[in-house]
């Protein structure tokens, strides 16, 4: 399924996107070998070198024009590209009026590695470009090219508050050369989507283009040809082509790809609608009563790493007699069993202020992967109503899904697909396999000037959070600005709280301070500042120094917590020595992390946990070996979860298109 070449000929058709077909074994086992032992060597920067060359070759030609010369130099190259499509003469061209254009209104000239970089995803690639070496500006270059050839362009990022600020911060830039840029935030309606959507270039978030992607999918149904629908808009006053979103899949340009295209594709993501209520709310208070009374490792196993647990027979026997006296559903095998097991995971799996918080008596969903709140979203199969029960809130109405569709599946219907982020290189092979996306390292600008502190792992989370409340008060002293990594709500409260204790000023950064977020990151860069954050300052946020800061040492970061994949730690460690600048990480953690929860059982877990001091090289080392086991578990973990979604959606595909229905 590798992407076709760009040309204007992409965005032609009613609803343009990329039909799917079966690839053959042999087909498979090719491109992926291609991808392991080939790519490497194929894919090197250095063939894109020429036309950087080039680029820079026409600076003298540009160099002088004025506002109205470069409008009228776009248009020119225009209508050329829509007559005549891409050459290297006119990429060239373009991208030289682009990087004038930049400078001209927003005082940013690209650097030749961003010239680079945009190149590399003009060829259907992954720029694997290091944090802070501006892909935001990187990603105006081949937007420009594709929206000027008549190519509607979707640049995807990862919140709401990237969208906002990148399509903002860039439209002077696209407007210089004629375009129109839009964004799509989760708060607009219908008609300001489709405004958004007809725009040359429009900046949106992976869930809200999915989620318009399958709105139209439910609308278009399965009789959704151009015909059909050029035939209702002559005949009918409301046609459904009114009602459409988007103008298709064309040109879709990711921002942190692996996060997008890797981290989040384990969760199908799903439309539904009102359902019959099935059961009452003593019904689901007496599903948490008999679920409390049930032992774990006795009557149930436990598996937090994938969220998932199992009856024993001994725990089937306990419900069945606890569930003996009762009456109505109590007397179904089935449903009790499955309804208990919604209870369990309500109790043990779901935990407030970590996967969920409570406002104004509503259970809000918070993203594990960005820390923000998704507020409309909810848990199927009763497990929502049973949390709401848990937590003594006004139950909802169930839903049952109407439409669902994965990110592989979406990302590969995209005409053309390329994407950008600074932590590639560990999926590399994966984002080959699926979306025959291959990955080009882009050389720094300037080199790092971060360095990082040896891994610091302690027996217990009490000792851990002293060390780390004492490193942020000795990092303070120095007047430099520390930003704090927490995996959850709960953690970066429960770290304020010890700081505020300790008379440390400081400010945090979560789910329920996300209307504040453009304020405490313009602030984070401040001499001597404190900033407790989740997830949501760990991608796309830029912390600029303040005057001063540098000379001290610049920012230093401090991880609380191993994630899951080394990259998500990575991208944390980034917000500081950005361009050159001067910063400094490190990561903290305590074998009571959720990291290592699948270890605790086992027989050599206990005998760690008594040499464990991170105090002594031999106890540095020993947590080093621990992490870097757990995550590269956790990682083939989560890859095993992806790989069998991917097989079921293809399953689900078929058996859909045999049926007649569109998803």
């Amino acid at each position: 399924m590798s992407s076709q070449p760009l040309s204007p000929r992409i965005a032609q058709g009613f609803y343009p996107q990329r039909r799917l077909e079966p690839e053959p074994w042999l087909d498979r086992i090719i491109t992926h070998g291609r991808g392991r032992w080939v790519g490497p060597w194929w894919n090197r920067p250095r063939r894109f070198q020429a036309l950087v060359q080039q680029v820079n070759a026409l600076h003298e030609a540009v160099r002088d024009f004025t506002q109205d010369r470069i409008l009228a130099e776009a248009r020119r190259l225009r209508r050329e590209l829509r007559l005549h499509g891409f050459t290297a003469d006119r990429v060239a061209r373009i991208f030289a009026l682009a990087r004038h254009a930049a400078g001209l209104v927003l005082g940013m000239r690209h650097f030749d590695v961003q010239i680079l970089g945009g190149l590399v995803l003009l060829h259907g690639m992954v720029a694997e470009m290091e944090t802070g070496q501006g892909k935001t500006l990187t990603a105006v270059l081949p937007a420009c090219a594709a929206a000027l050839a008549g190519i509607p362009v979707h640049i995807i990022t990862v919140n709401d508050y990237l969208a906002r600020r990148d399509a903002e911060w860039m439209r002077p830039v696209y407007e210089a050369l004629g375009l129109r840029v839009g964004a799509v935030t989760h708060e607009l309606n219908l008609e300001q989507r489709q405004q958004a959507y007809r725009c040359d270039i429009t900046y949106c978030t992976n869930k809200e283009i999915v989620f318009d992607y399958l709105r139209d999918r439910l609308t278009l149904g399965a009789r959704g040809g151009a015909i059909q629908m050029l035939l209702e808009r002559m005949s009918q006053s409301h046609p459904r082509l009114d009602s459409l979103r988007l103008r298709g899949l064309c040109f879709g340009l990711v921002d942190e790809a692996d996060s997008v295209l890797i981290d989040e594709a384990r969760t199908p993501l799903i439309i539904s609608s009102p359902a019959p209520t099935l059961y009452e709310k003593q019904v689901y208070r007496e599903a948490l009563e008999l679920a409390r009374m049930l032992k774990p490792q006795l009557d149930f196993v436990l598996d937090r790493g994938q969220k998932r647990l199992e009856l024993t027979e001994s725990g089937k026997e306990a419900l069945a007699a606890g569930a003996a006296a009762r009456a109505g559903l109590w007397k179904n095998t089935r449903w009790r069993e499955e309804l208990i097991q919604q209870a369990l995971s309500a109790i043990h799996l779901f935990h407030r202020d970590k996967d969920y918080l409570v406002r104004d008596q509503k259970i809000q969903i918070v993203d594990l992967y960005t820390g923000r709140v998704m507020g409309d979203r909810s848990w199927e199969q009763g497990l929502h109503q049973l949390i709401e029960t848990k937590e003594q809130c006004p139950l909802t109405a169930p839903t049952e899904a109407i439409a669902r569709i994965s990110y592989q599946r979406f990302f590969r219907r995209y005409r053309f697909l390329a994407g950008m982020t600074g932590t590639a290189r560990e999926v590399a092979n994966e984002l080959w396999a699926v979306y025959r996306l291959p990955v080009v390292p882009v050389p720094p600008n300037q080199p790092s000037a971060r360095s990082a502190g040896p891994l610091r792992l302690f027996p217990g989370e009490e000792s851990k959070w002293q060390a780390v409340t004492g490193r942020i008060l000795q990092i303070h002293q120095r007047g430099r600005p520390v930003l704090v990594g927490t995996r959850s709500v709960a953690a970066s409260e429960a770290l304020s709280a010890r700081l505020q204790q300790a008379g440390l000023p400081h400010r945090v950064l979560n789910a329920r301070q996300d209307k504040q977020e453009a304020e405490i990151v313009a602030q984070a860069g401040r001499p001597g500042r404190i900033t407790i954050a989740t997830n949501m300052a760990g991608r796309g946020t830029d912390i600029a120094l303040a005057p001063g800061v540098a000379e001290r040492g610049g920012l230093h970061v401090i991880a609380t917590e191993p994630h899951d994949a080394r990259r998500i730690d990575r991208q944390l460690f980034g917000r500081c020595g950005r361009q050159g600048d001067p910063g400094s990480c490190e990561l903290y953690g305590s074998l009571e992390d959720e990291l290592f929860w699948p270890y605790r059982d086992r027989w050599w877990f206990a005998g760690i946990r008594r040499w464990m001091d991170p105090r002594t090289v031999w106890g540095r080392w020993l947590g080093t070996l621990v992490c870097h086991h757990a995550q590269r578990a956790a990682e083939r973990k989560h890859y095993r979860l992806r790989r069998d979604l991917l097989k079921h959606d293809e399953i689900l595909d078929r058996s859909m298109a045999f049926s007649g229905r569109p998803e």
